[in-house]
């Protein structure tokens, strides 16, 4: 994964464990889901953004990593726009159509909620190594090895699934084959990539097997997953942006729990 060299500040989110930033990130999840209101997740959103300055990205990287939320954020938004529950006054109706100051204010909550949701999560992710939180789920959460190595190994592979796909692109039209019927050829090609990742995927288990992966001994690590301070002030930063989140919600009287 290409970065810029984050500040020395900034490098501290890189040595956080990666389960620490999945904590974090499912508890601000949590915490949005359980309403359906715009105070909320508006203030989680600003309390956020403050923090992002710190996660190593520069505006770029972070704009274009985050452009699937950027999108789905007002599509979600305009889609609760026009079908969301009707209440108070109507503005426009026009079939299935009927847009509400109810449906506006649930439009505007969503879109915020995409955000607040999304926006952090990304940045987490994009800072975990994959082989960091292979290690941190077996050593800290002690999922089993079996099941975590095996999806480490699968992760490790998509990369070269993509030059599986490139080549076996050029071939075909080195052939003559792949200039015509565009969709018949991604089939073909699908099923030629789908037969060779699974041989690929059967060598794989067997050295996999032979190295003693999955045995019923206890196995070692070649790298230790710690858990300290900074994993848990950083789950007290997100503990902190739910409670105010959800507080200033209450405060206001706009909470407005999904259940009830």
């Amino acid at each position: 994964m290409s970065i810029l060299t984050p500040t020395k500040g900034a490098q501290a989110i890189y040595r956080i464990n990666p389960v620490a930033k999945l904590a974090t990130a499912f508890l601000l999840s949590f915490a949005l889901i359980l309403t359906i209101d715009w105070l909320s997740a508006a203030t989680a959103l600003v309390l956020e953004s403050l923090l992002l300055t710190w996660a190593g990205l520069s505006a770029r990287q972070f704009f274009l990593r985050t452009i699937p939320v950027w999108i789905a954020a007002p599509t979600a938004g305009f889609t609760t726009l026009l079908y969301g529950q009707a209440s108070g006054q109507s503005h426009f109706e026009f079939g299935l159509i009927h847009v509400t100051d109810g449906s506006i204010s649930l439009a505007i909550a969503t879109a915020l909620r995409v955000l607040a949701i999304g926006l952090p999560a990304i940045v987490l992710f994009v800072t975990i190594d994959p082989t960091d939180l292979a290690d941190g789920l077996a050593q800290v959460w002690h999922l089993p090895s079996r099941f975590v190595l095996g999806a480490l190994a699968g992760l490790r592979l998509v990369g070269l699934f993509l030059d599986d796909w490139r080549s076996l692109e050029l071939a075909r039209r080195a052939r003559g084959v792949g200039d015509r019927g565009r969709i018949r050829r991604i089939l073909s090609q699908a099923f030629a990539l789908l037969v060779l990742s699974i041989r690929r995927g059967s060598k794989l288990a067997t050295a996999m097997e032979a190295r003693g992966f999955g045995g019923d001994t206890k196995r070692t690590w070649a790298r230790e997953s710690l858990f300290g301070w900074r994993e848990f002030v950083l789950i007290g930063i997100g503990v902190a942006i739910a409670a105010a989140s959800i507080a200033t919600a209450v405060a206001f009287g706009t909470w407005n729990f999904i259940v009830g």
